[in-house]
Parts: structure tokens; C-alpha cells; sequence
């Protein structure tokens, strides 16, 4: 991978961890946030998505439809997930353990649903995701099984990876097979979860603005980041860097929310988190280059 392609992956990162932790601020909003951030979303990338329309960059017809549809609903579930998950434990543990979730769970069907022989690297980097699954949800002490509460981290977290290994499959069906514009199909589906939300969210009004009450400007934070984390990724692939090495590449954002839970959000993160972090960005590297 050349130097440009390989800066816009670790920004991309950074930015990536970074609307992450702007949610976790927000974490006490819930939907109404998640609500707000997908309008903001809209508003800030309708320009290039009417530019690509102009340039006649989409064809509609059913099975596009159709995958808009299915990415636009797993997408909500997948943030409000996230939401929810920032609501009942640290960002050190929900974030990484859903990023680490969705390559594991995209390995595993690949080698059930495709019948894909497992090679070593696979089987090896599916070892490592769990290990550093289990270094982050035990930190030694395996009392951490028997407290109430103890495993609702890893609970949201492994739902919001496995959700992000179905939109991993739908997006990328919807853009290799399609052809839909990877622009236009992350603004469509931000488009479409305005309308499955808003009978939610505008059923209460008033509940909704007491919510957002503080977040507004941490909704505009995740709405254009959001997206732009995304546009660089594609913007690498674009410039030429193979998507084998710009996936697990990725993954140091597991490593940059650990650290921002540490530092900026004074959580407790011990050896066993860090470790746990560095294990699983092994881990997805090794799922990387199985396939």
C-alpha cells in the first residue's frame, strides 16, 4: 500500500473512533440522537449524491430497491444498537468488541454458508478475535460471568458486530453485484432510517428536545463523520491500496477507542483491555488475509 491510500485508512481511523466517541457523549439521548445525526447526514452529502445522480451514477430498478431497503434497516438496528450499548457500558469495551465482532461473524458464514475451507490464518485469527473478546470481558477475573450486570458490554457490543457483518454483506452485494455508487447507497440508507424513526421520534416531541437537550452539536459531529470515515476508506481502495490490506488496516480503531475511553473518558482500562484490543487487531488481520 503506497503512503496516500495508507494515510486516508489511518485517518479514517482516527475519525471512525473519534464519532464513536461523540456517541458515547450522547449515549443518554438514544434514538432521538440517532434520529438527528441520520438528518444531519442527509443534509451534508445531498450535493454529492445529487452531483452522482446528475451523472446518472444509479439505475433503479427492484433488487436495488430492495438492498437499499434491507442496508437502511440493519443500519438502524446496527446504531441503535450502538446507542444502547454506550448507554449501559464504557466505550472501551462496547467499540472494540463490535468491531472485532463483525469480521469473526463475516469468517464464520463464509466458511459454514459458502462452504470456504478454513485455512490455518483463518482458524488462527478466529481464535485470536475470541481470545481478545475474553481478555476484555474477564480482565482476569472470571467473577465478571456471575455479576448481574457484568457482561451487558459484551452482550451489546457482540450484537452490534453481528450487525455489522450484515450490512458488510448487503453494502457490499448492493455495490459489487448492483453497482450501486457506495456514496449514493450510504445516503440512501440514512435517508430511508429518517422515515423509519421519525414515527418514533416525533411522536413526542417534547421528549425528543429534552433528549437532545446538550447533544445537538455532537449530533453534527457524528452525522458528517459518520459518513466521511467511510468516503476515505473507499477514496484508498479508489486510489488503488487492495481492500485485503485496507480492511484489517481498519481495525487500529479498536486500539483509538480504547485509548479515548482511557484518556478522554477516564475509564478503566487495564493491560487487559489494551491486551485484549492488540490480540483482536491480530486476530482480523489474520481473517484479512485468509481470504
Amino acid at each position: 500500500m503506497s503512503l496516500l491510500p495508507l494515510l486516508l485508512v489511518i485517518l479514517a481511523a482516527f475519525i471512525h473512533a473519534t464519532w464513536n466517541l461523540l456517541a458515547k457523549h450522547a449515549a443518554a439521548a438514544g434514538p432521538a440522537f440517532v434520529f438527528a445525526y441520520n438528518v444531519v447526514a442527509c443534509v451534508a452529502y445531498l450535493p454529492r449524491v445529487v452531483w452522482l445522480i446528475a451523472n446518472r451514477e444509479l439505475t433503479w430498478n427492484w433488487p436495488v430497491a430492495v438492498c437499499l431497503l434491507f442496508s437502511a434497516m440493519i443500519h438502524l438496528g446496527y446504531s441503535l444498537c450502538l446507542q444502547r450499548g454506550y448507554q449501559v457500558a464504557d466505550l472501551s469495551v462496547v467499540y472494540p468488541i463490535a468491531r472485532g465482532t463483525g469480521p469473526l461473524l463475516s469468517s464464520i458464514g463464509a466458511f459454514i454458508i459458502l462452504a470456504e475451507a478454513p485455512s490455518l490464518r483463518g482458524v488462527l485469527g478466529l481464535l485470536a478475535v475470541v481470545a481478545g473478546i475474553g481478555c476484555i470481558t474477564i480482565q482476569g477475573d472470571l467473577s465478571a460471568f456471575r455479576r448481574p450486570k457484568g457482561l451487558d458490554g459484551v452482550r451489546w457490543g457482540f450484537t452490534t458486530g453481528s450487525l455489522i457483518a450484515g450490512y458488510t454483506v448487503v453494502d457490499g452485494y448492493g455495490v459489487k453485484v448492483l453497482g450501486i455508487h457506495p456514496v449514493i447507497l450510504d445516503w440512501f440508507s440514512n435517508f430511508l432510517r429518517f422515515f423509519m424513526l421519525a414515527p418514533v421520534v416525533l411522536a413526542n416531541p417534547a421528549r425528543a428536545r429534552e433528549a437532545m437537550c446538550g447533544h445537538r452539536w455532537l449530533a453534527v459531529g457524528v452525522g458528517v463523520l459518520s459518513p466521511l470515515s467511510y468516503i476515505l476508506v473507499l477514496s484508498a481502495v479508489d486510489l488503488g491500496a487492495p481492500l485485503s490490506l485496507v480492511a484489517p488496516a481498519r481495525e487500529m480503531s479498536m486500539m483509538v477507542g480504547a485509548m479515548f475511553g482511557m484518556l478522554l473518558l477516564r475509564e478503566p482500562v487495564n493491560a487487559w483491555r489494551v491486551g485484549g484490543c492488540l490480540i483482536m487487531i491480530v486476530g482480523v488481520i489474520l481473517l484479512g488475509a485468509a481470504h
